[in-house]
């Protein structure tokens, strides 16, 4: 699998481990940053992880911040990502299998290299389950993106 991942200067530390286990799993990595301990702005570096999942650059993305939260907010507020903060291997693969998932946030300050390690092992082997409750309730997530993307179009307009 093709990834992007990222992190701010919170996930610094463990970033560079992550790319060695995601890569000696033998999948590919373009690495968005940061590349120093040096403050940076996480909503930068998530946008720049979720441009490469929404143009078909990588199929799937990894975020990683101090606790997750930041970067998950940033990455669902771009239009066709879908993120989930996993701290645990039941998320992980689950995020994947009923929702179809397509950006994974971790925190570094709450997770420990041997769990990331699972959780990666998790979410890069499950795969979006052809259930057709779980296929519609995606759906719906794409039709409420595409309501909330028209009510904020209409409203600049009127502005």
């Amino acid at each position: 699998m093709h990834l992007a991942i990222g992190g701010d200067h919170a996930g610094y530390p463990l970033k560079g481990t992550v790319i060695d286990l995601v890569r000696s799993a033998g999948h590919t990595v373009i690495d968005f940053g940061c590349f120093t301990p040096d403050p940076v702005d996480f909503p930068d570096i998530t946008a720049a992880v979720c441009d490469a999942v929404r143009n078909g650059e990588v199929e799937r993305g990894v975020m990683i911040c101090g606790t997750g939260v930041g970067a998950c907010i940033a990455a669902n507020k771009i239009p066709g990502i879908r993120a989930a903060v996993c701290h645990d291997i039941y998320s992980a693969h689950q995020c994947i299998e009923h929702d179809d998932v397509n950006v994974v946030c971790i925190g570094a300050q709450i997770v420990g290299i041997k769990l990331v390690e699972d959780i990666l092992r998790s979410y890069l082997s499950a795969q979006f389950s052809t259930d057709p409750n779980f296929r519609r309730r995606v759906a719906k997530l794409t039709l409420l993106e595409q309501k909330a993307a028209r009510e904020v179009a209409g409203s600049t307009l009127v502005s």
